[in-house]
Order: C-alpha cells, then structure tokens, then sequence
C-alpha cells in the first residue's frame, strides 16, 4: 500500500544534527502514522518517534526526547526526523516505517507497521 524511501544519513560528531527524510508513496492518505525506528549493533531494534499521519500528534522514546524532533510534509507525502545533539549511543541504523492501517497497538509499537524502509545508518563520534 505504501513505499518508503529513506536519506540523510551520515557520520556526525557527538552534538552535532542530522536530518532525516523518509518519502512515501502510494495510498497515503489512508496512512494511520509514521514511525522512526532504530537497531545498534548487537541490539533489538527500538521505538525512536512517530507522528499520526492525519492529526500530526506525536510520541517520542524518552531517550530522544527533547533532542528530536518528528515532523511532517503532508503535501510532499514526506516525514522527516530532526536529530539535534546526537550522542554516541544514537549511533543505529534507523528505519522509517509506515502504519498503513491501525491494528490496535500503539505507534511507538513496532507491531503495529506494515511497510518499512531500508534503513539509513547514523554513526556519532565521540
């Protein structure tokens, strides 16, 4: 139902900003959220931030809070994420993820995406 195409990935020393973009296309219109995702090496992947497609209302890991910020271009189908301060341990490859359609769980809950991207690396230098 909807293709996801990520960028703006990079290596950044520790406090400087990334941006992500994570482009969607298809029915997404229908879309219930998009989600930012990430796995470390060695770990699970984790709930980063998501956004509700429609009314734009967000939800952010407490470790990220503060620090990055979810947006949304509706007309450009496009969500971004804004990673200010980043840290060492933000250092992932993070994936975008689209909720197509709500099957019940919350959008910090992986379960609950249909459709992912392919993932972009972040590495931060201490």
């Amino acid at each position: 139902q909807v293709q996801l195409v990520e960028s703006g990935g990079g290596l950044v020393q520790a406090g400087n900003s990334l941006r992500l973009a994570c482009a969607a296309s298809g029915r997404t219109q229908s879309m219930y959220a998009m989600g930012w995702f990430r796995q470390a090496p060695g770990k699970e992947r984790v709930f980063v931030a998501a956004i509700r497609w429609n009314t734009a209302i967000t939800d952010y890991a407490e470790s990220v809070k503060g620090r990055f910020t979810i947006s949304r271009d509706y007309a450009k189908n496009t969500v971004y994420l804004q990673m200010n301060s980043l840290k060492p341990e933000d250092t992932a490859v993070y994936y975008c993820a689209a909720d197509n359609q709500w099957a019940g769980s919350r959008i910090s809950n992986a379960h609950e995406y249909d459709t992912w991207g392919q993932g972009t690396q972040v590495t931060v230098a201490s």
